[in-house]
Order: structure tokens, then C-alpha cells, then sequence
């Protein structure tokens, strides 16, 4: 089994910022991300959609109106459009490259939004050298395989919808070695509790990646007491919008800086 890749090569299940943190409604600003980063936080979740004009913005939605000044889709404006909009009514959407650039020594989890995406992903994470710092997530197993095949080298990524739901609903019946080939360009689950009516983190599904040597991560946490049920069931990582909680329970269990 190949050693894990630095991105998930750690000692201590992985702390990640969901949209970084901010209990003002800032999410994916450059503010909520240096504000998770000042609690400790290495790992930053964010997303990713471009701009008409070919420019990798850092937002969540399709569209501007429900966090944002501005108006319309994010695809159908240029950037000088984007720039002028306002987080909250405070703060700017970045660019891909302010946030990494703001953030030198973070490792970020980038959902690769629109197809649109791909390319600037790609080129953001080969000018800036950002191999080892970056899991390319996407719900789609397309984009992620189109990022991925751009790059000079391997970063760690996380399955698509389809590969997940393949692996939830395969898993039971395929033996080991199929199960992996099924999954062969699979780094990490990244999941929910559940989707719909189908419970998916489950031991048997954690206990099942990690024989064929998957990471789990699960989003979006936001209880202590389900963060502590899910550390101790055996989980590699939990996203939060809630980084002082987590950061909270992360210090009690010794895997915080400082703790």
C-alpha cells in the first residue's frame, strides 16, 4: 500500500475550516480564512468558480446574491464585475490566487465547482508549487479527473459523487482488491453523515476505506459532542463551520498547537 500523500500524512486526524470562519455570515473571505488560521487551523476547505473572462474567484454559490452586494452569476460576469462586490456588504471575493497568496503556509481543500474551473485550478496549483498542499475535490468525478490530469505531478483528491456512491453501494458485495480498482485514483472520502435517506459514514464504510487505504473525512460538523463521537469512531478529518469549536476539541484531545 503506497504511503499517504503529504496532504493527508498526518499523525492527528485533519482540522478543516469550512469556508474558513466567521460568525458574521463572511464565509470564503479572506478575513474568515486568516481568522481560522489565527485559531491554528493549517486546513482550509473553499470553492471554487470562474469568472467570464477566465479569472478563479473563491465563492460558494453559483450566483452572487445570497452572501454577496452584487448580483447575477459568477460565470456570465467579467471580473472587474466580481471585484465590486461585497461579502457581508465588508468584505471582497477573492481571487484563487490572493488566497493562496495570503496564506503561504495553509493547505487547501479546493472544490472545483463548474467546468469553467478546471484549467485555472490546474495553473494556480503548478505556478504556485501547491502539489503537496492541496486535495482537488469536486461532486463531479469528471472535473477532478480533468484537474488531475493536468498537473505535473499527484495531489491528494477526493472522490466524486459517483465514485462515493459506487463505493457505498459496492463496498458490501466486492472483494478487497476489486474494491480498490473500483476507486484507484481515490485519496480521501470526503462525506456526510448521511445523504438522504442513506446513511453513509458508517464503521462499516469508515472500516472498509481504510482496508484499502482511503482517508475519511466528514462534513459539515458543528456539535463538539458529535465531533468527539466521530474522532472516536475513527474518522481522518472533520470540516466545520464552527473552527472555535472544533479548534476547542482538537486542543482537548492533545492534537492542537499549544495543547
Amino acid at each position: 500500500m503506497t504511503s499517504p500523500l503529504p496532504y493527508l500524512d498526518s499523525a492527528v486526524p485533519l482540522a478543516i475550516a469550512h469556508r474558513g470562519f466567521s460568525r458574521q455570515g463572511l464565509e470564503n473571505s479572506l478575513q474568515a480564512f486568516s481568522a481560522a488560521v489565527d485559531l491554528g487551523f493549517r486546513y482550509v476547505e473553499t470553492d471554487v468558480h470562474t469568472t467570464s473572462d477566465g479569472v478563479a474567484v473563491v465563492f460558494h454559490d453559483a450566483t452572487l446574491e445570497r452572501v454577496s452586494t452584487g448580483t447575477g452569476a459568477i460565470a456570465a460576469l467579467r471580473y472587474t464585475d466580481i471585484s465590486k462586490a461585497r461579502i457581508g456588504g465588508t468584505e471582497p471575493i477573492p481571487t484563487l490566487v490572493e488566497l493562496v497568496s495570503a496564506l503561504p503556509d495553509t493547505s487547501f481543500n479546493l472544490d472545483v465547482k463548474d467546468a469553467a474551473s478546471i484549467a485555472p485550478v490546474a495553473a494556480v496549483i503548478e505556478e504556485y508549487g501547491l502539489h503537496e498542499r492541496v486535495c482537488v475535490a469536486s461532486f463531479s468525478d469528471r472535473r477532478r479527473r480533468a484537474v488531475l490530469k493536468r498537473l505535473s505531478r499527484r495531489t491528494a483528491s477526493s472522490a466524486g459523487m459517483a465514485s462515493t456512491a459506487a463505493f457505498v453501494l459496492l463496498g458490501p458485495v466486492l472483494p478487497r482488491p476489486l474494491l480498490r480498482r473500483l476507486v484507484s485514483d481515490v485519496d480521501c472520502f470526503q462525506v456526510p453523515l448521511r445523504f438522504r435517506f442513506l446513511p453513509v459514514l458508517t464503521p462499516r464504510f469508515l472500516a472498509r476505506a481504510h482496508a484499502v487505504g482511503i482517508k475519511v473525512h466528514v462534513w459539515t460538523i458543528n456539535d463538539p459532542a458529535l465531533m468527539r463521537r466521530l474522532l472516536d469512531l475513527g474518522v481522518d478529518g472533520v470540516m466545520t463551520d464552527r473552527a472555535d469549536l472544533l479548534a476547542e476539541v482538537m486542543r482537548g484531545r492533545g492534537h492542537w498547537p499549544g495543547s
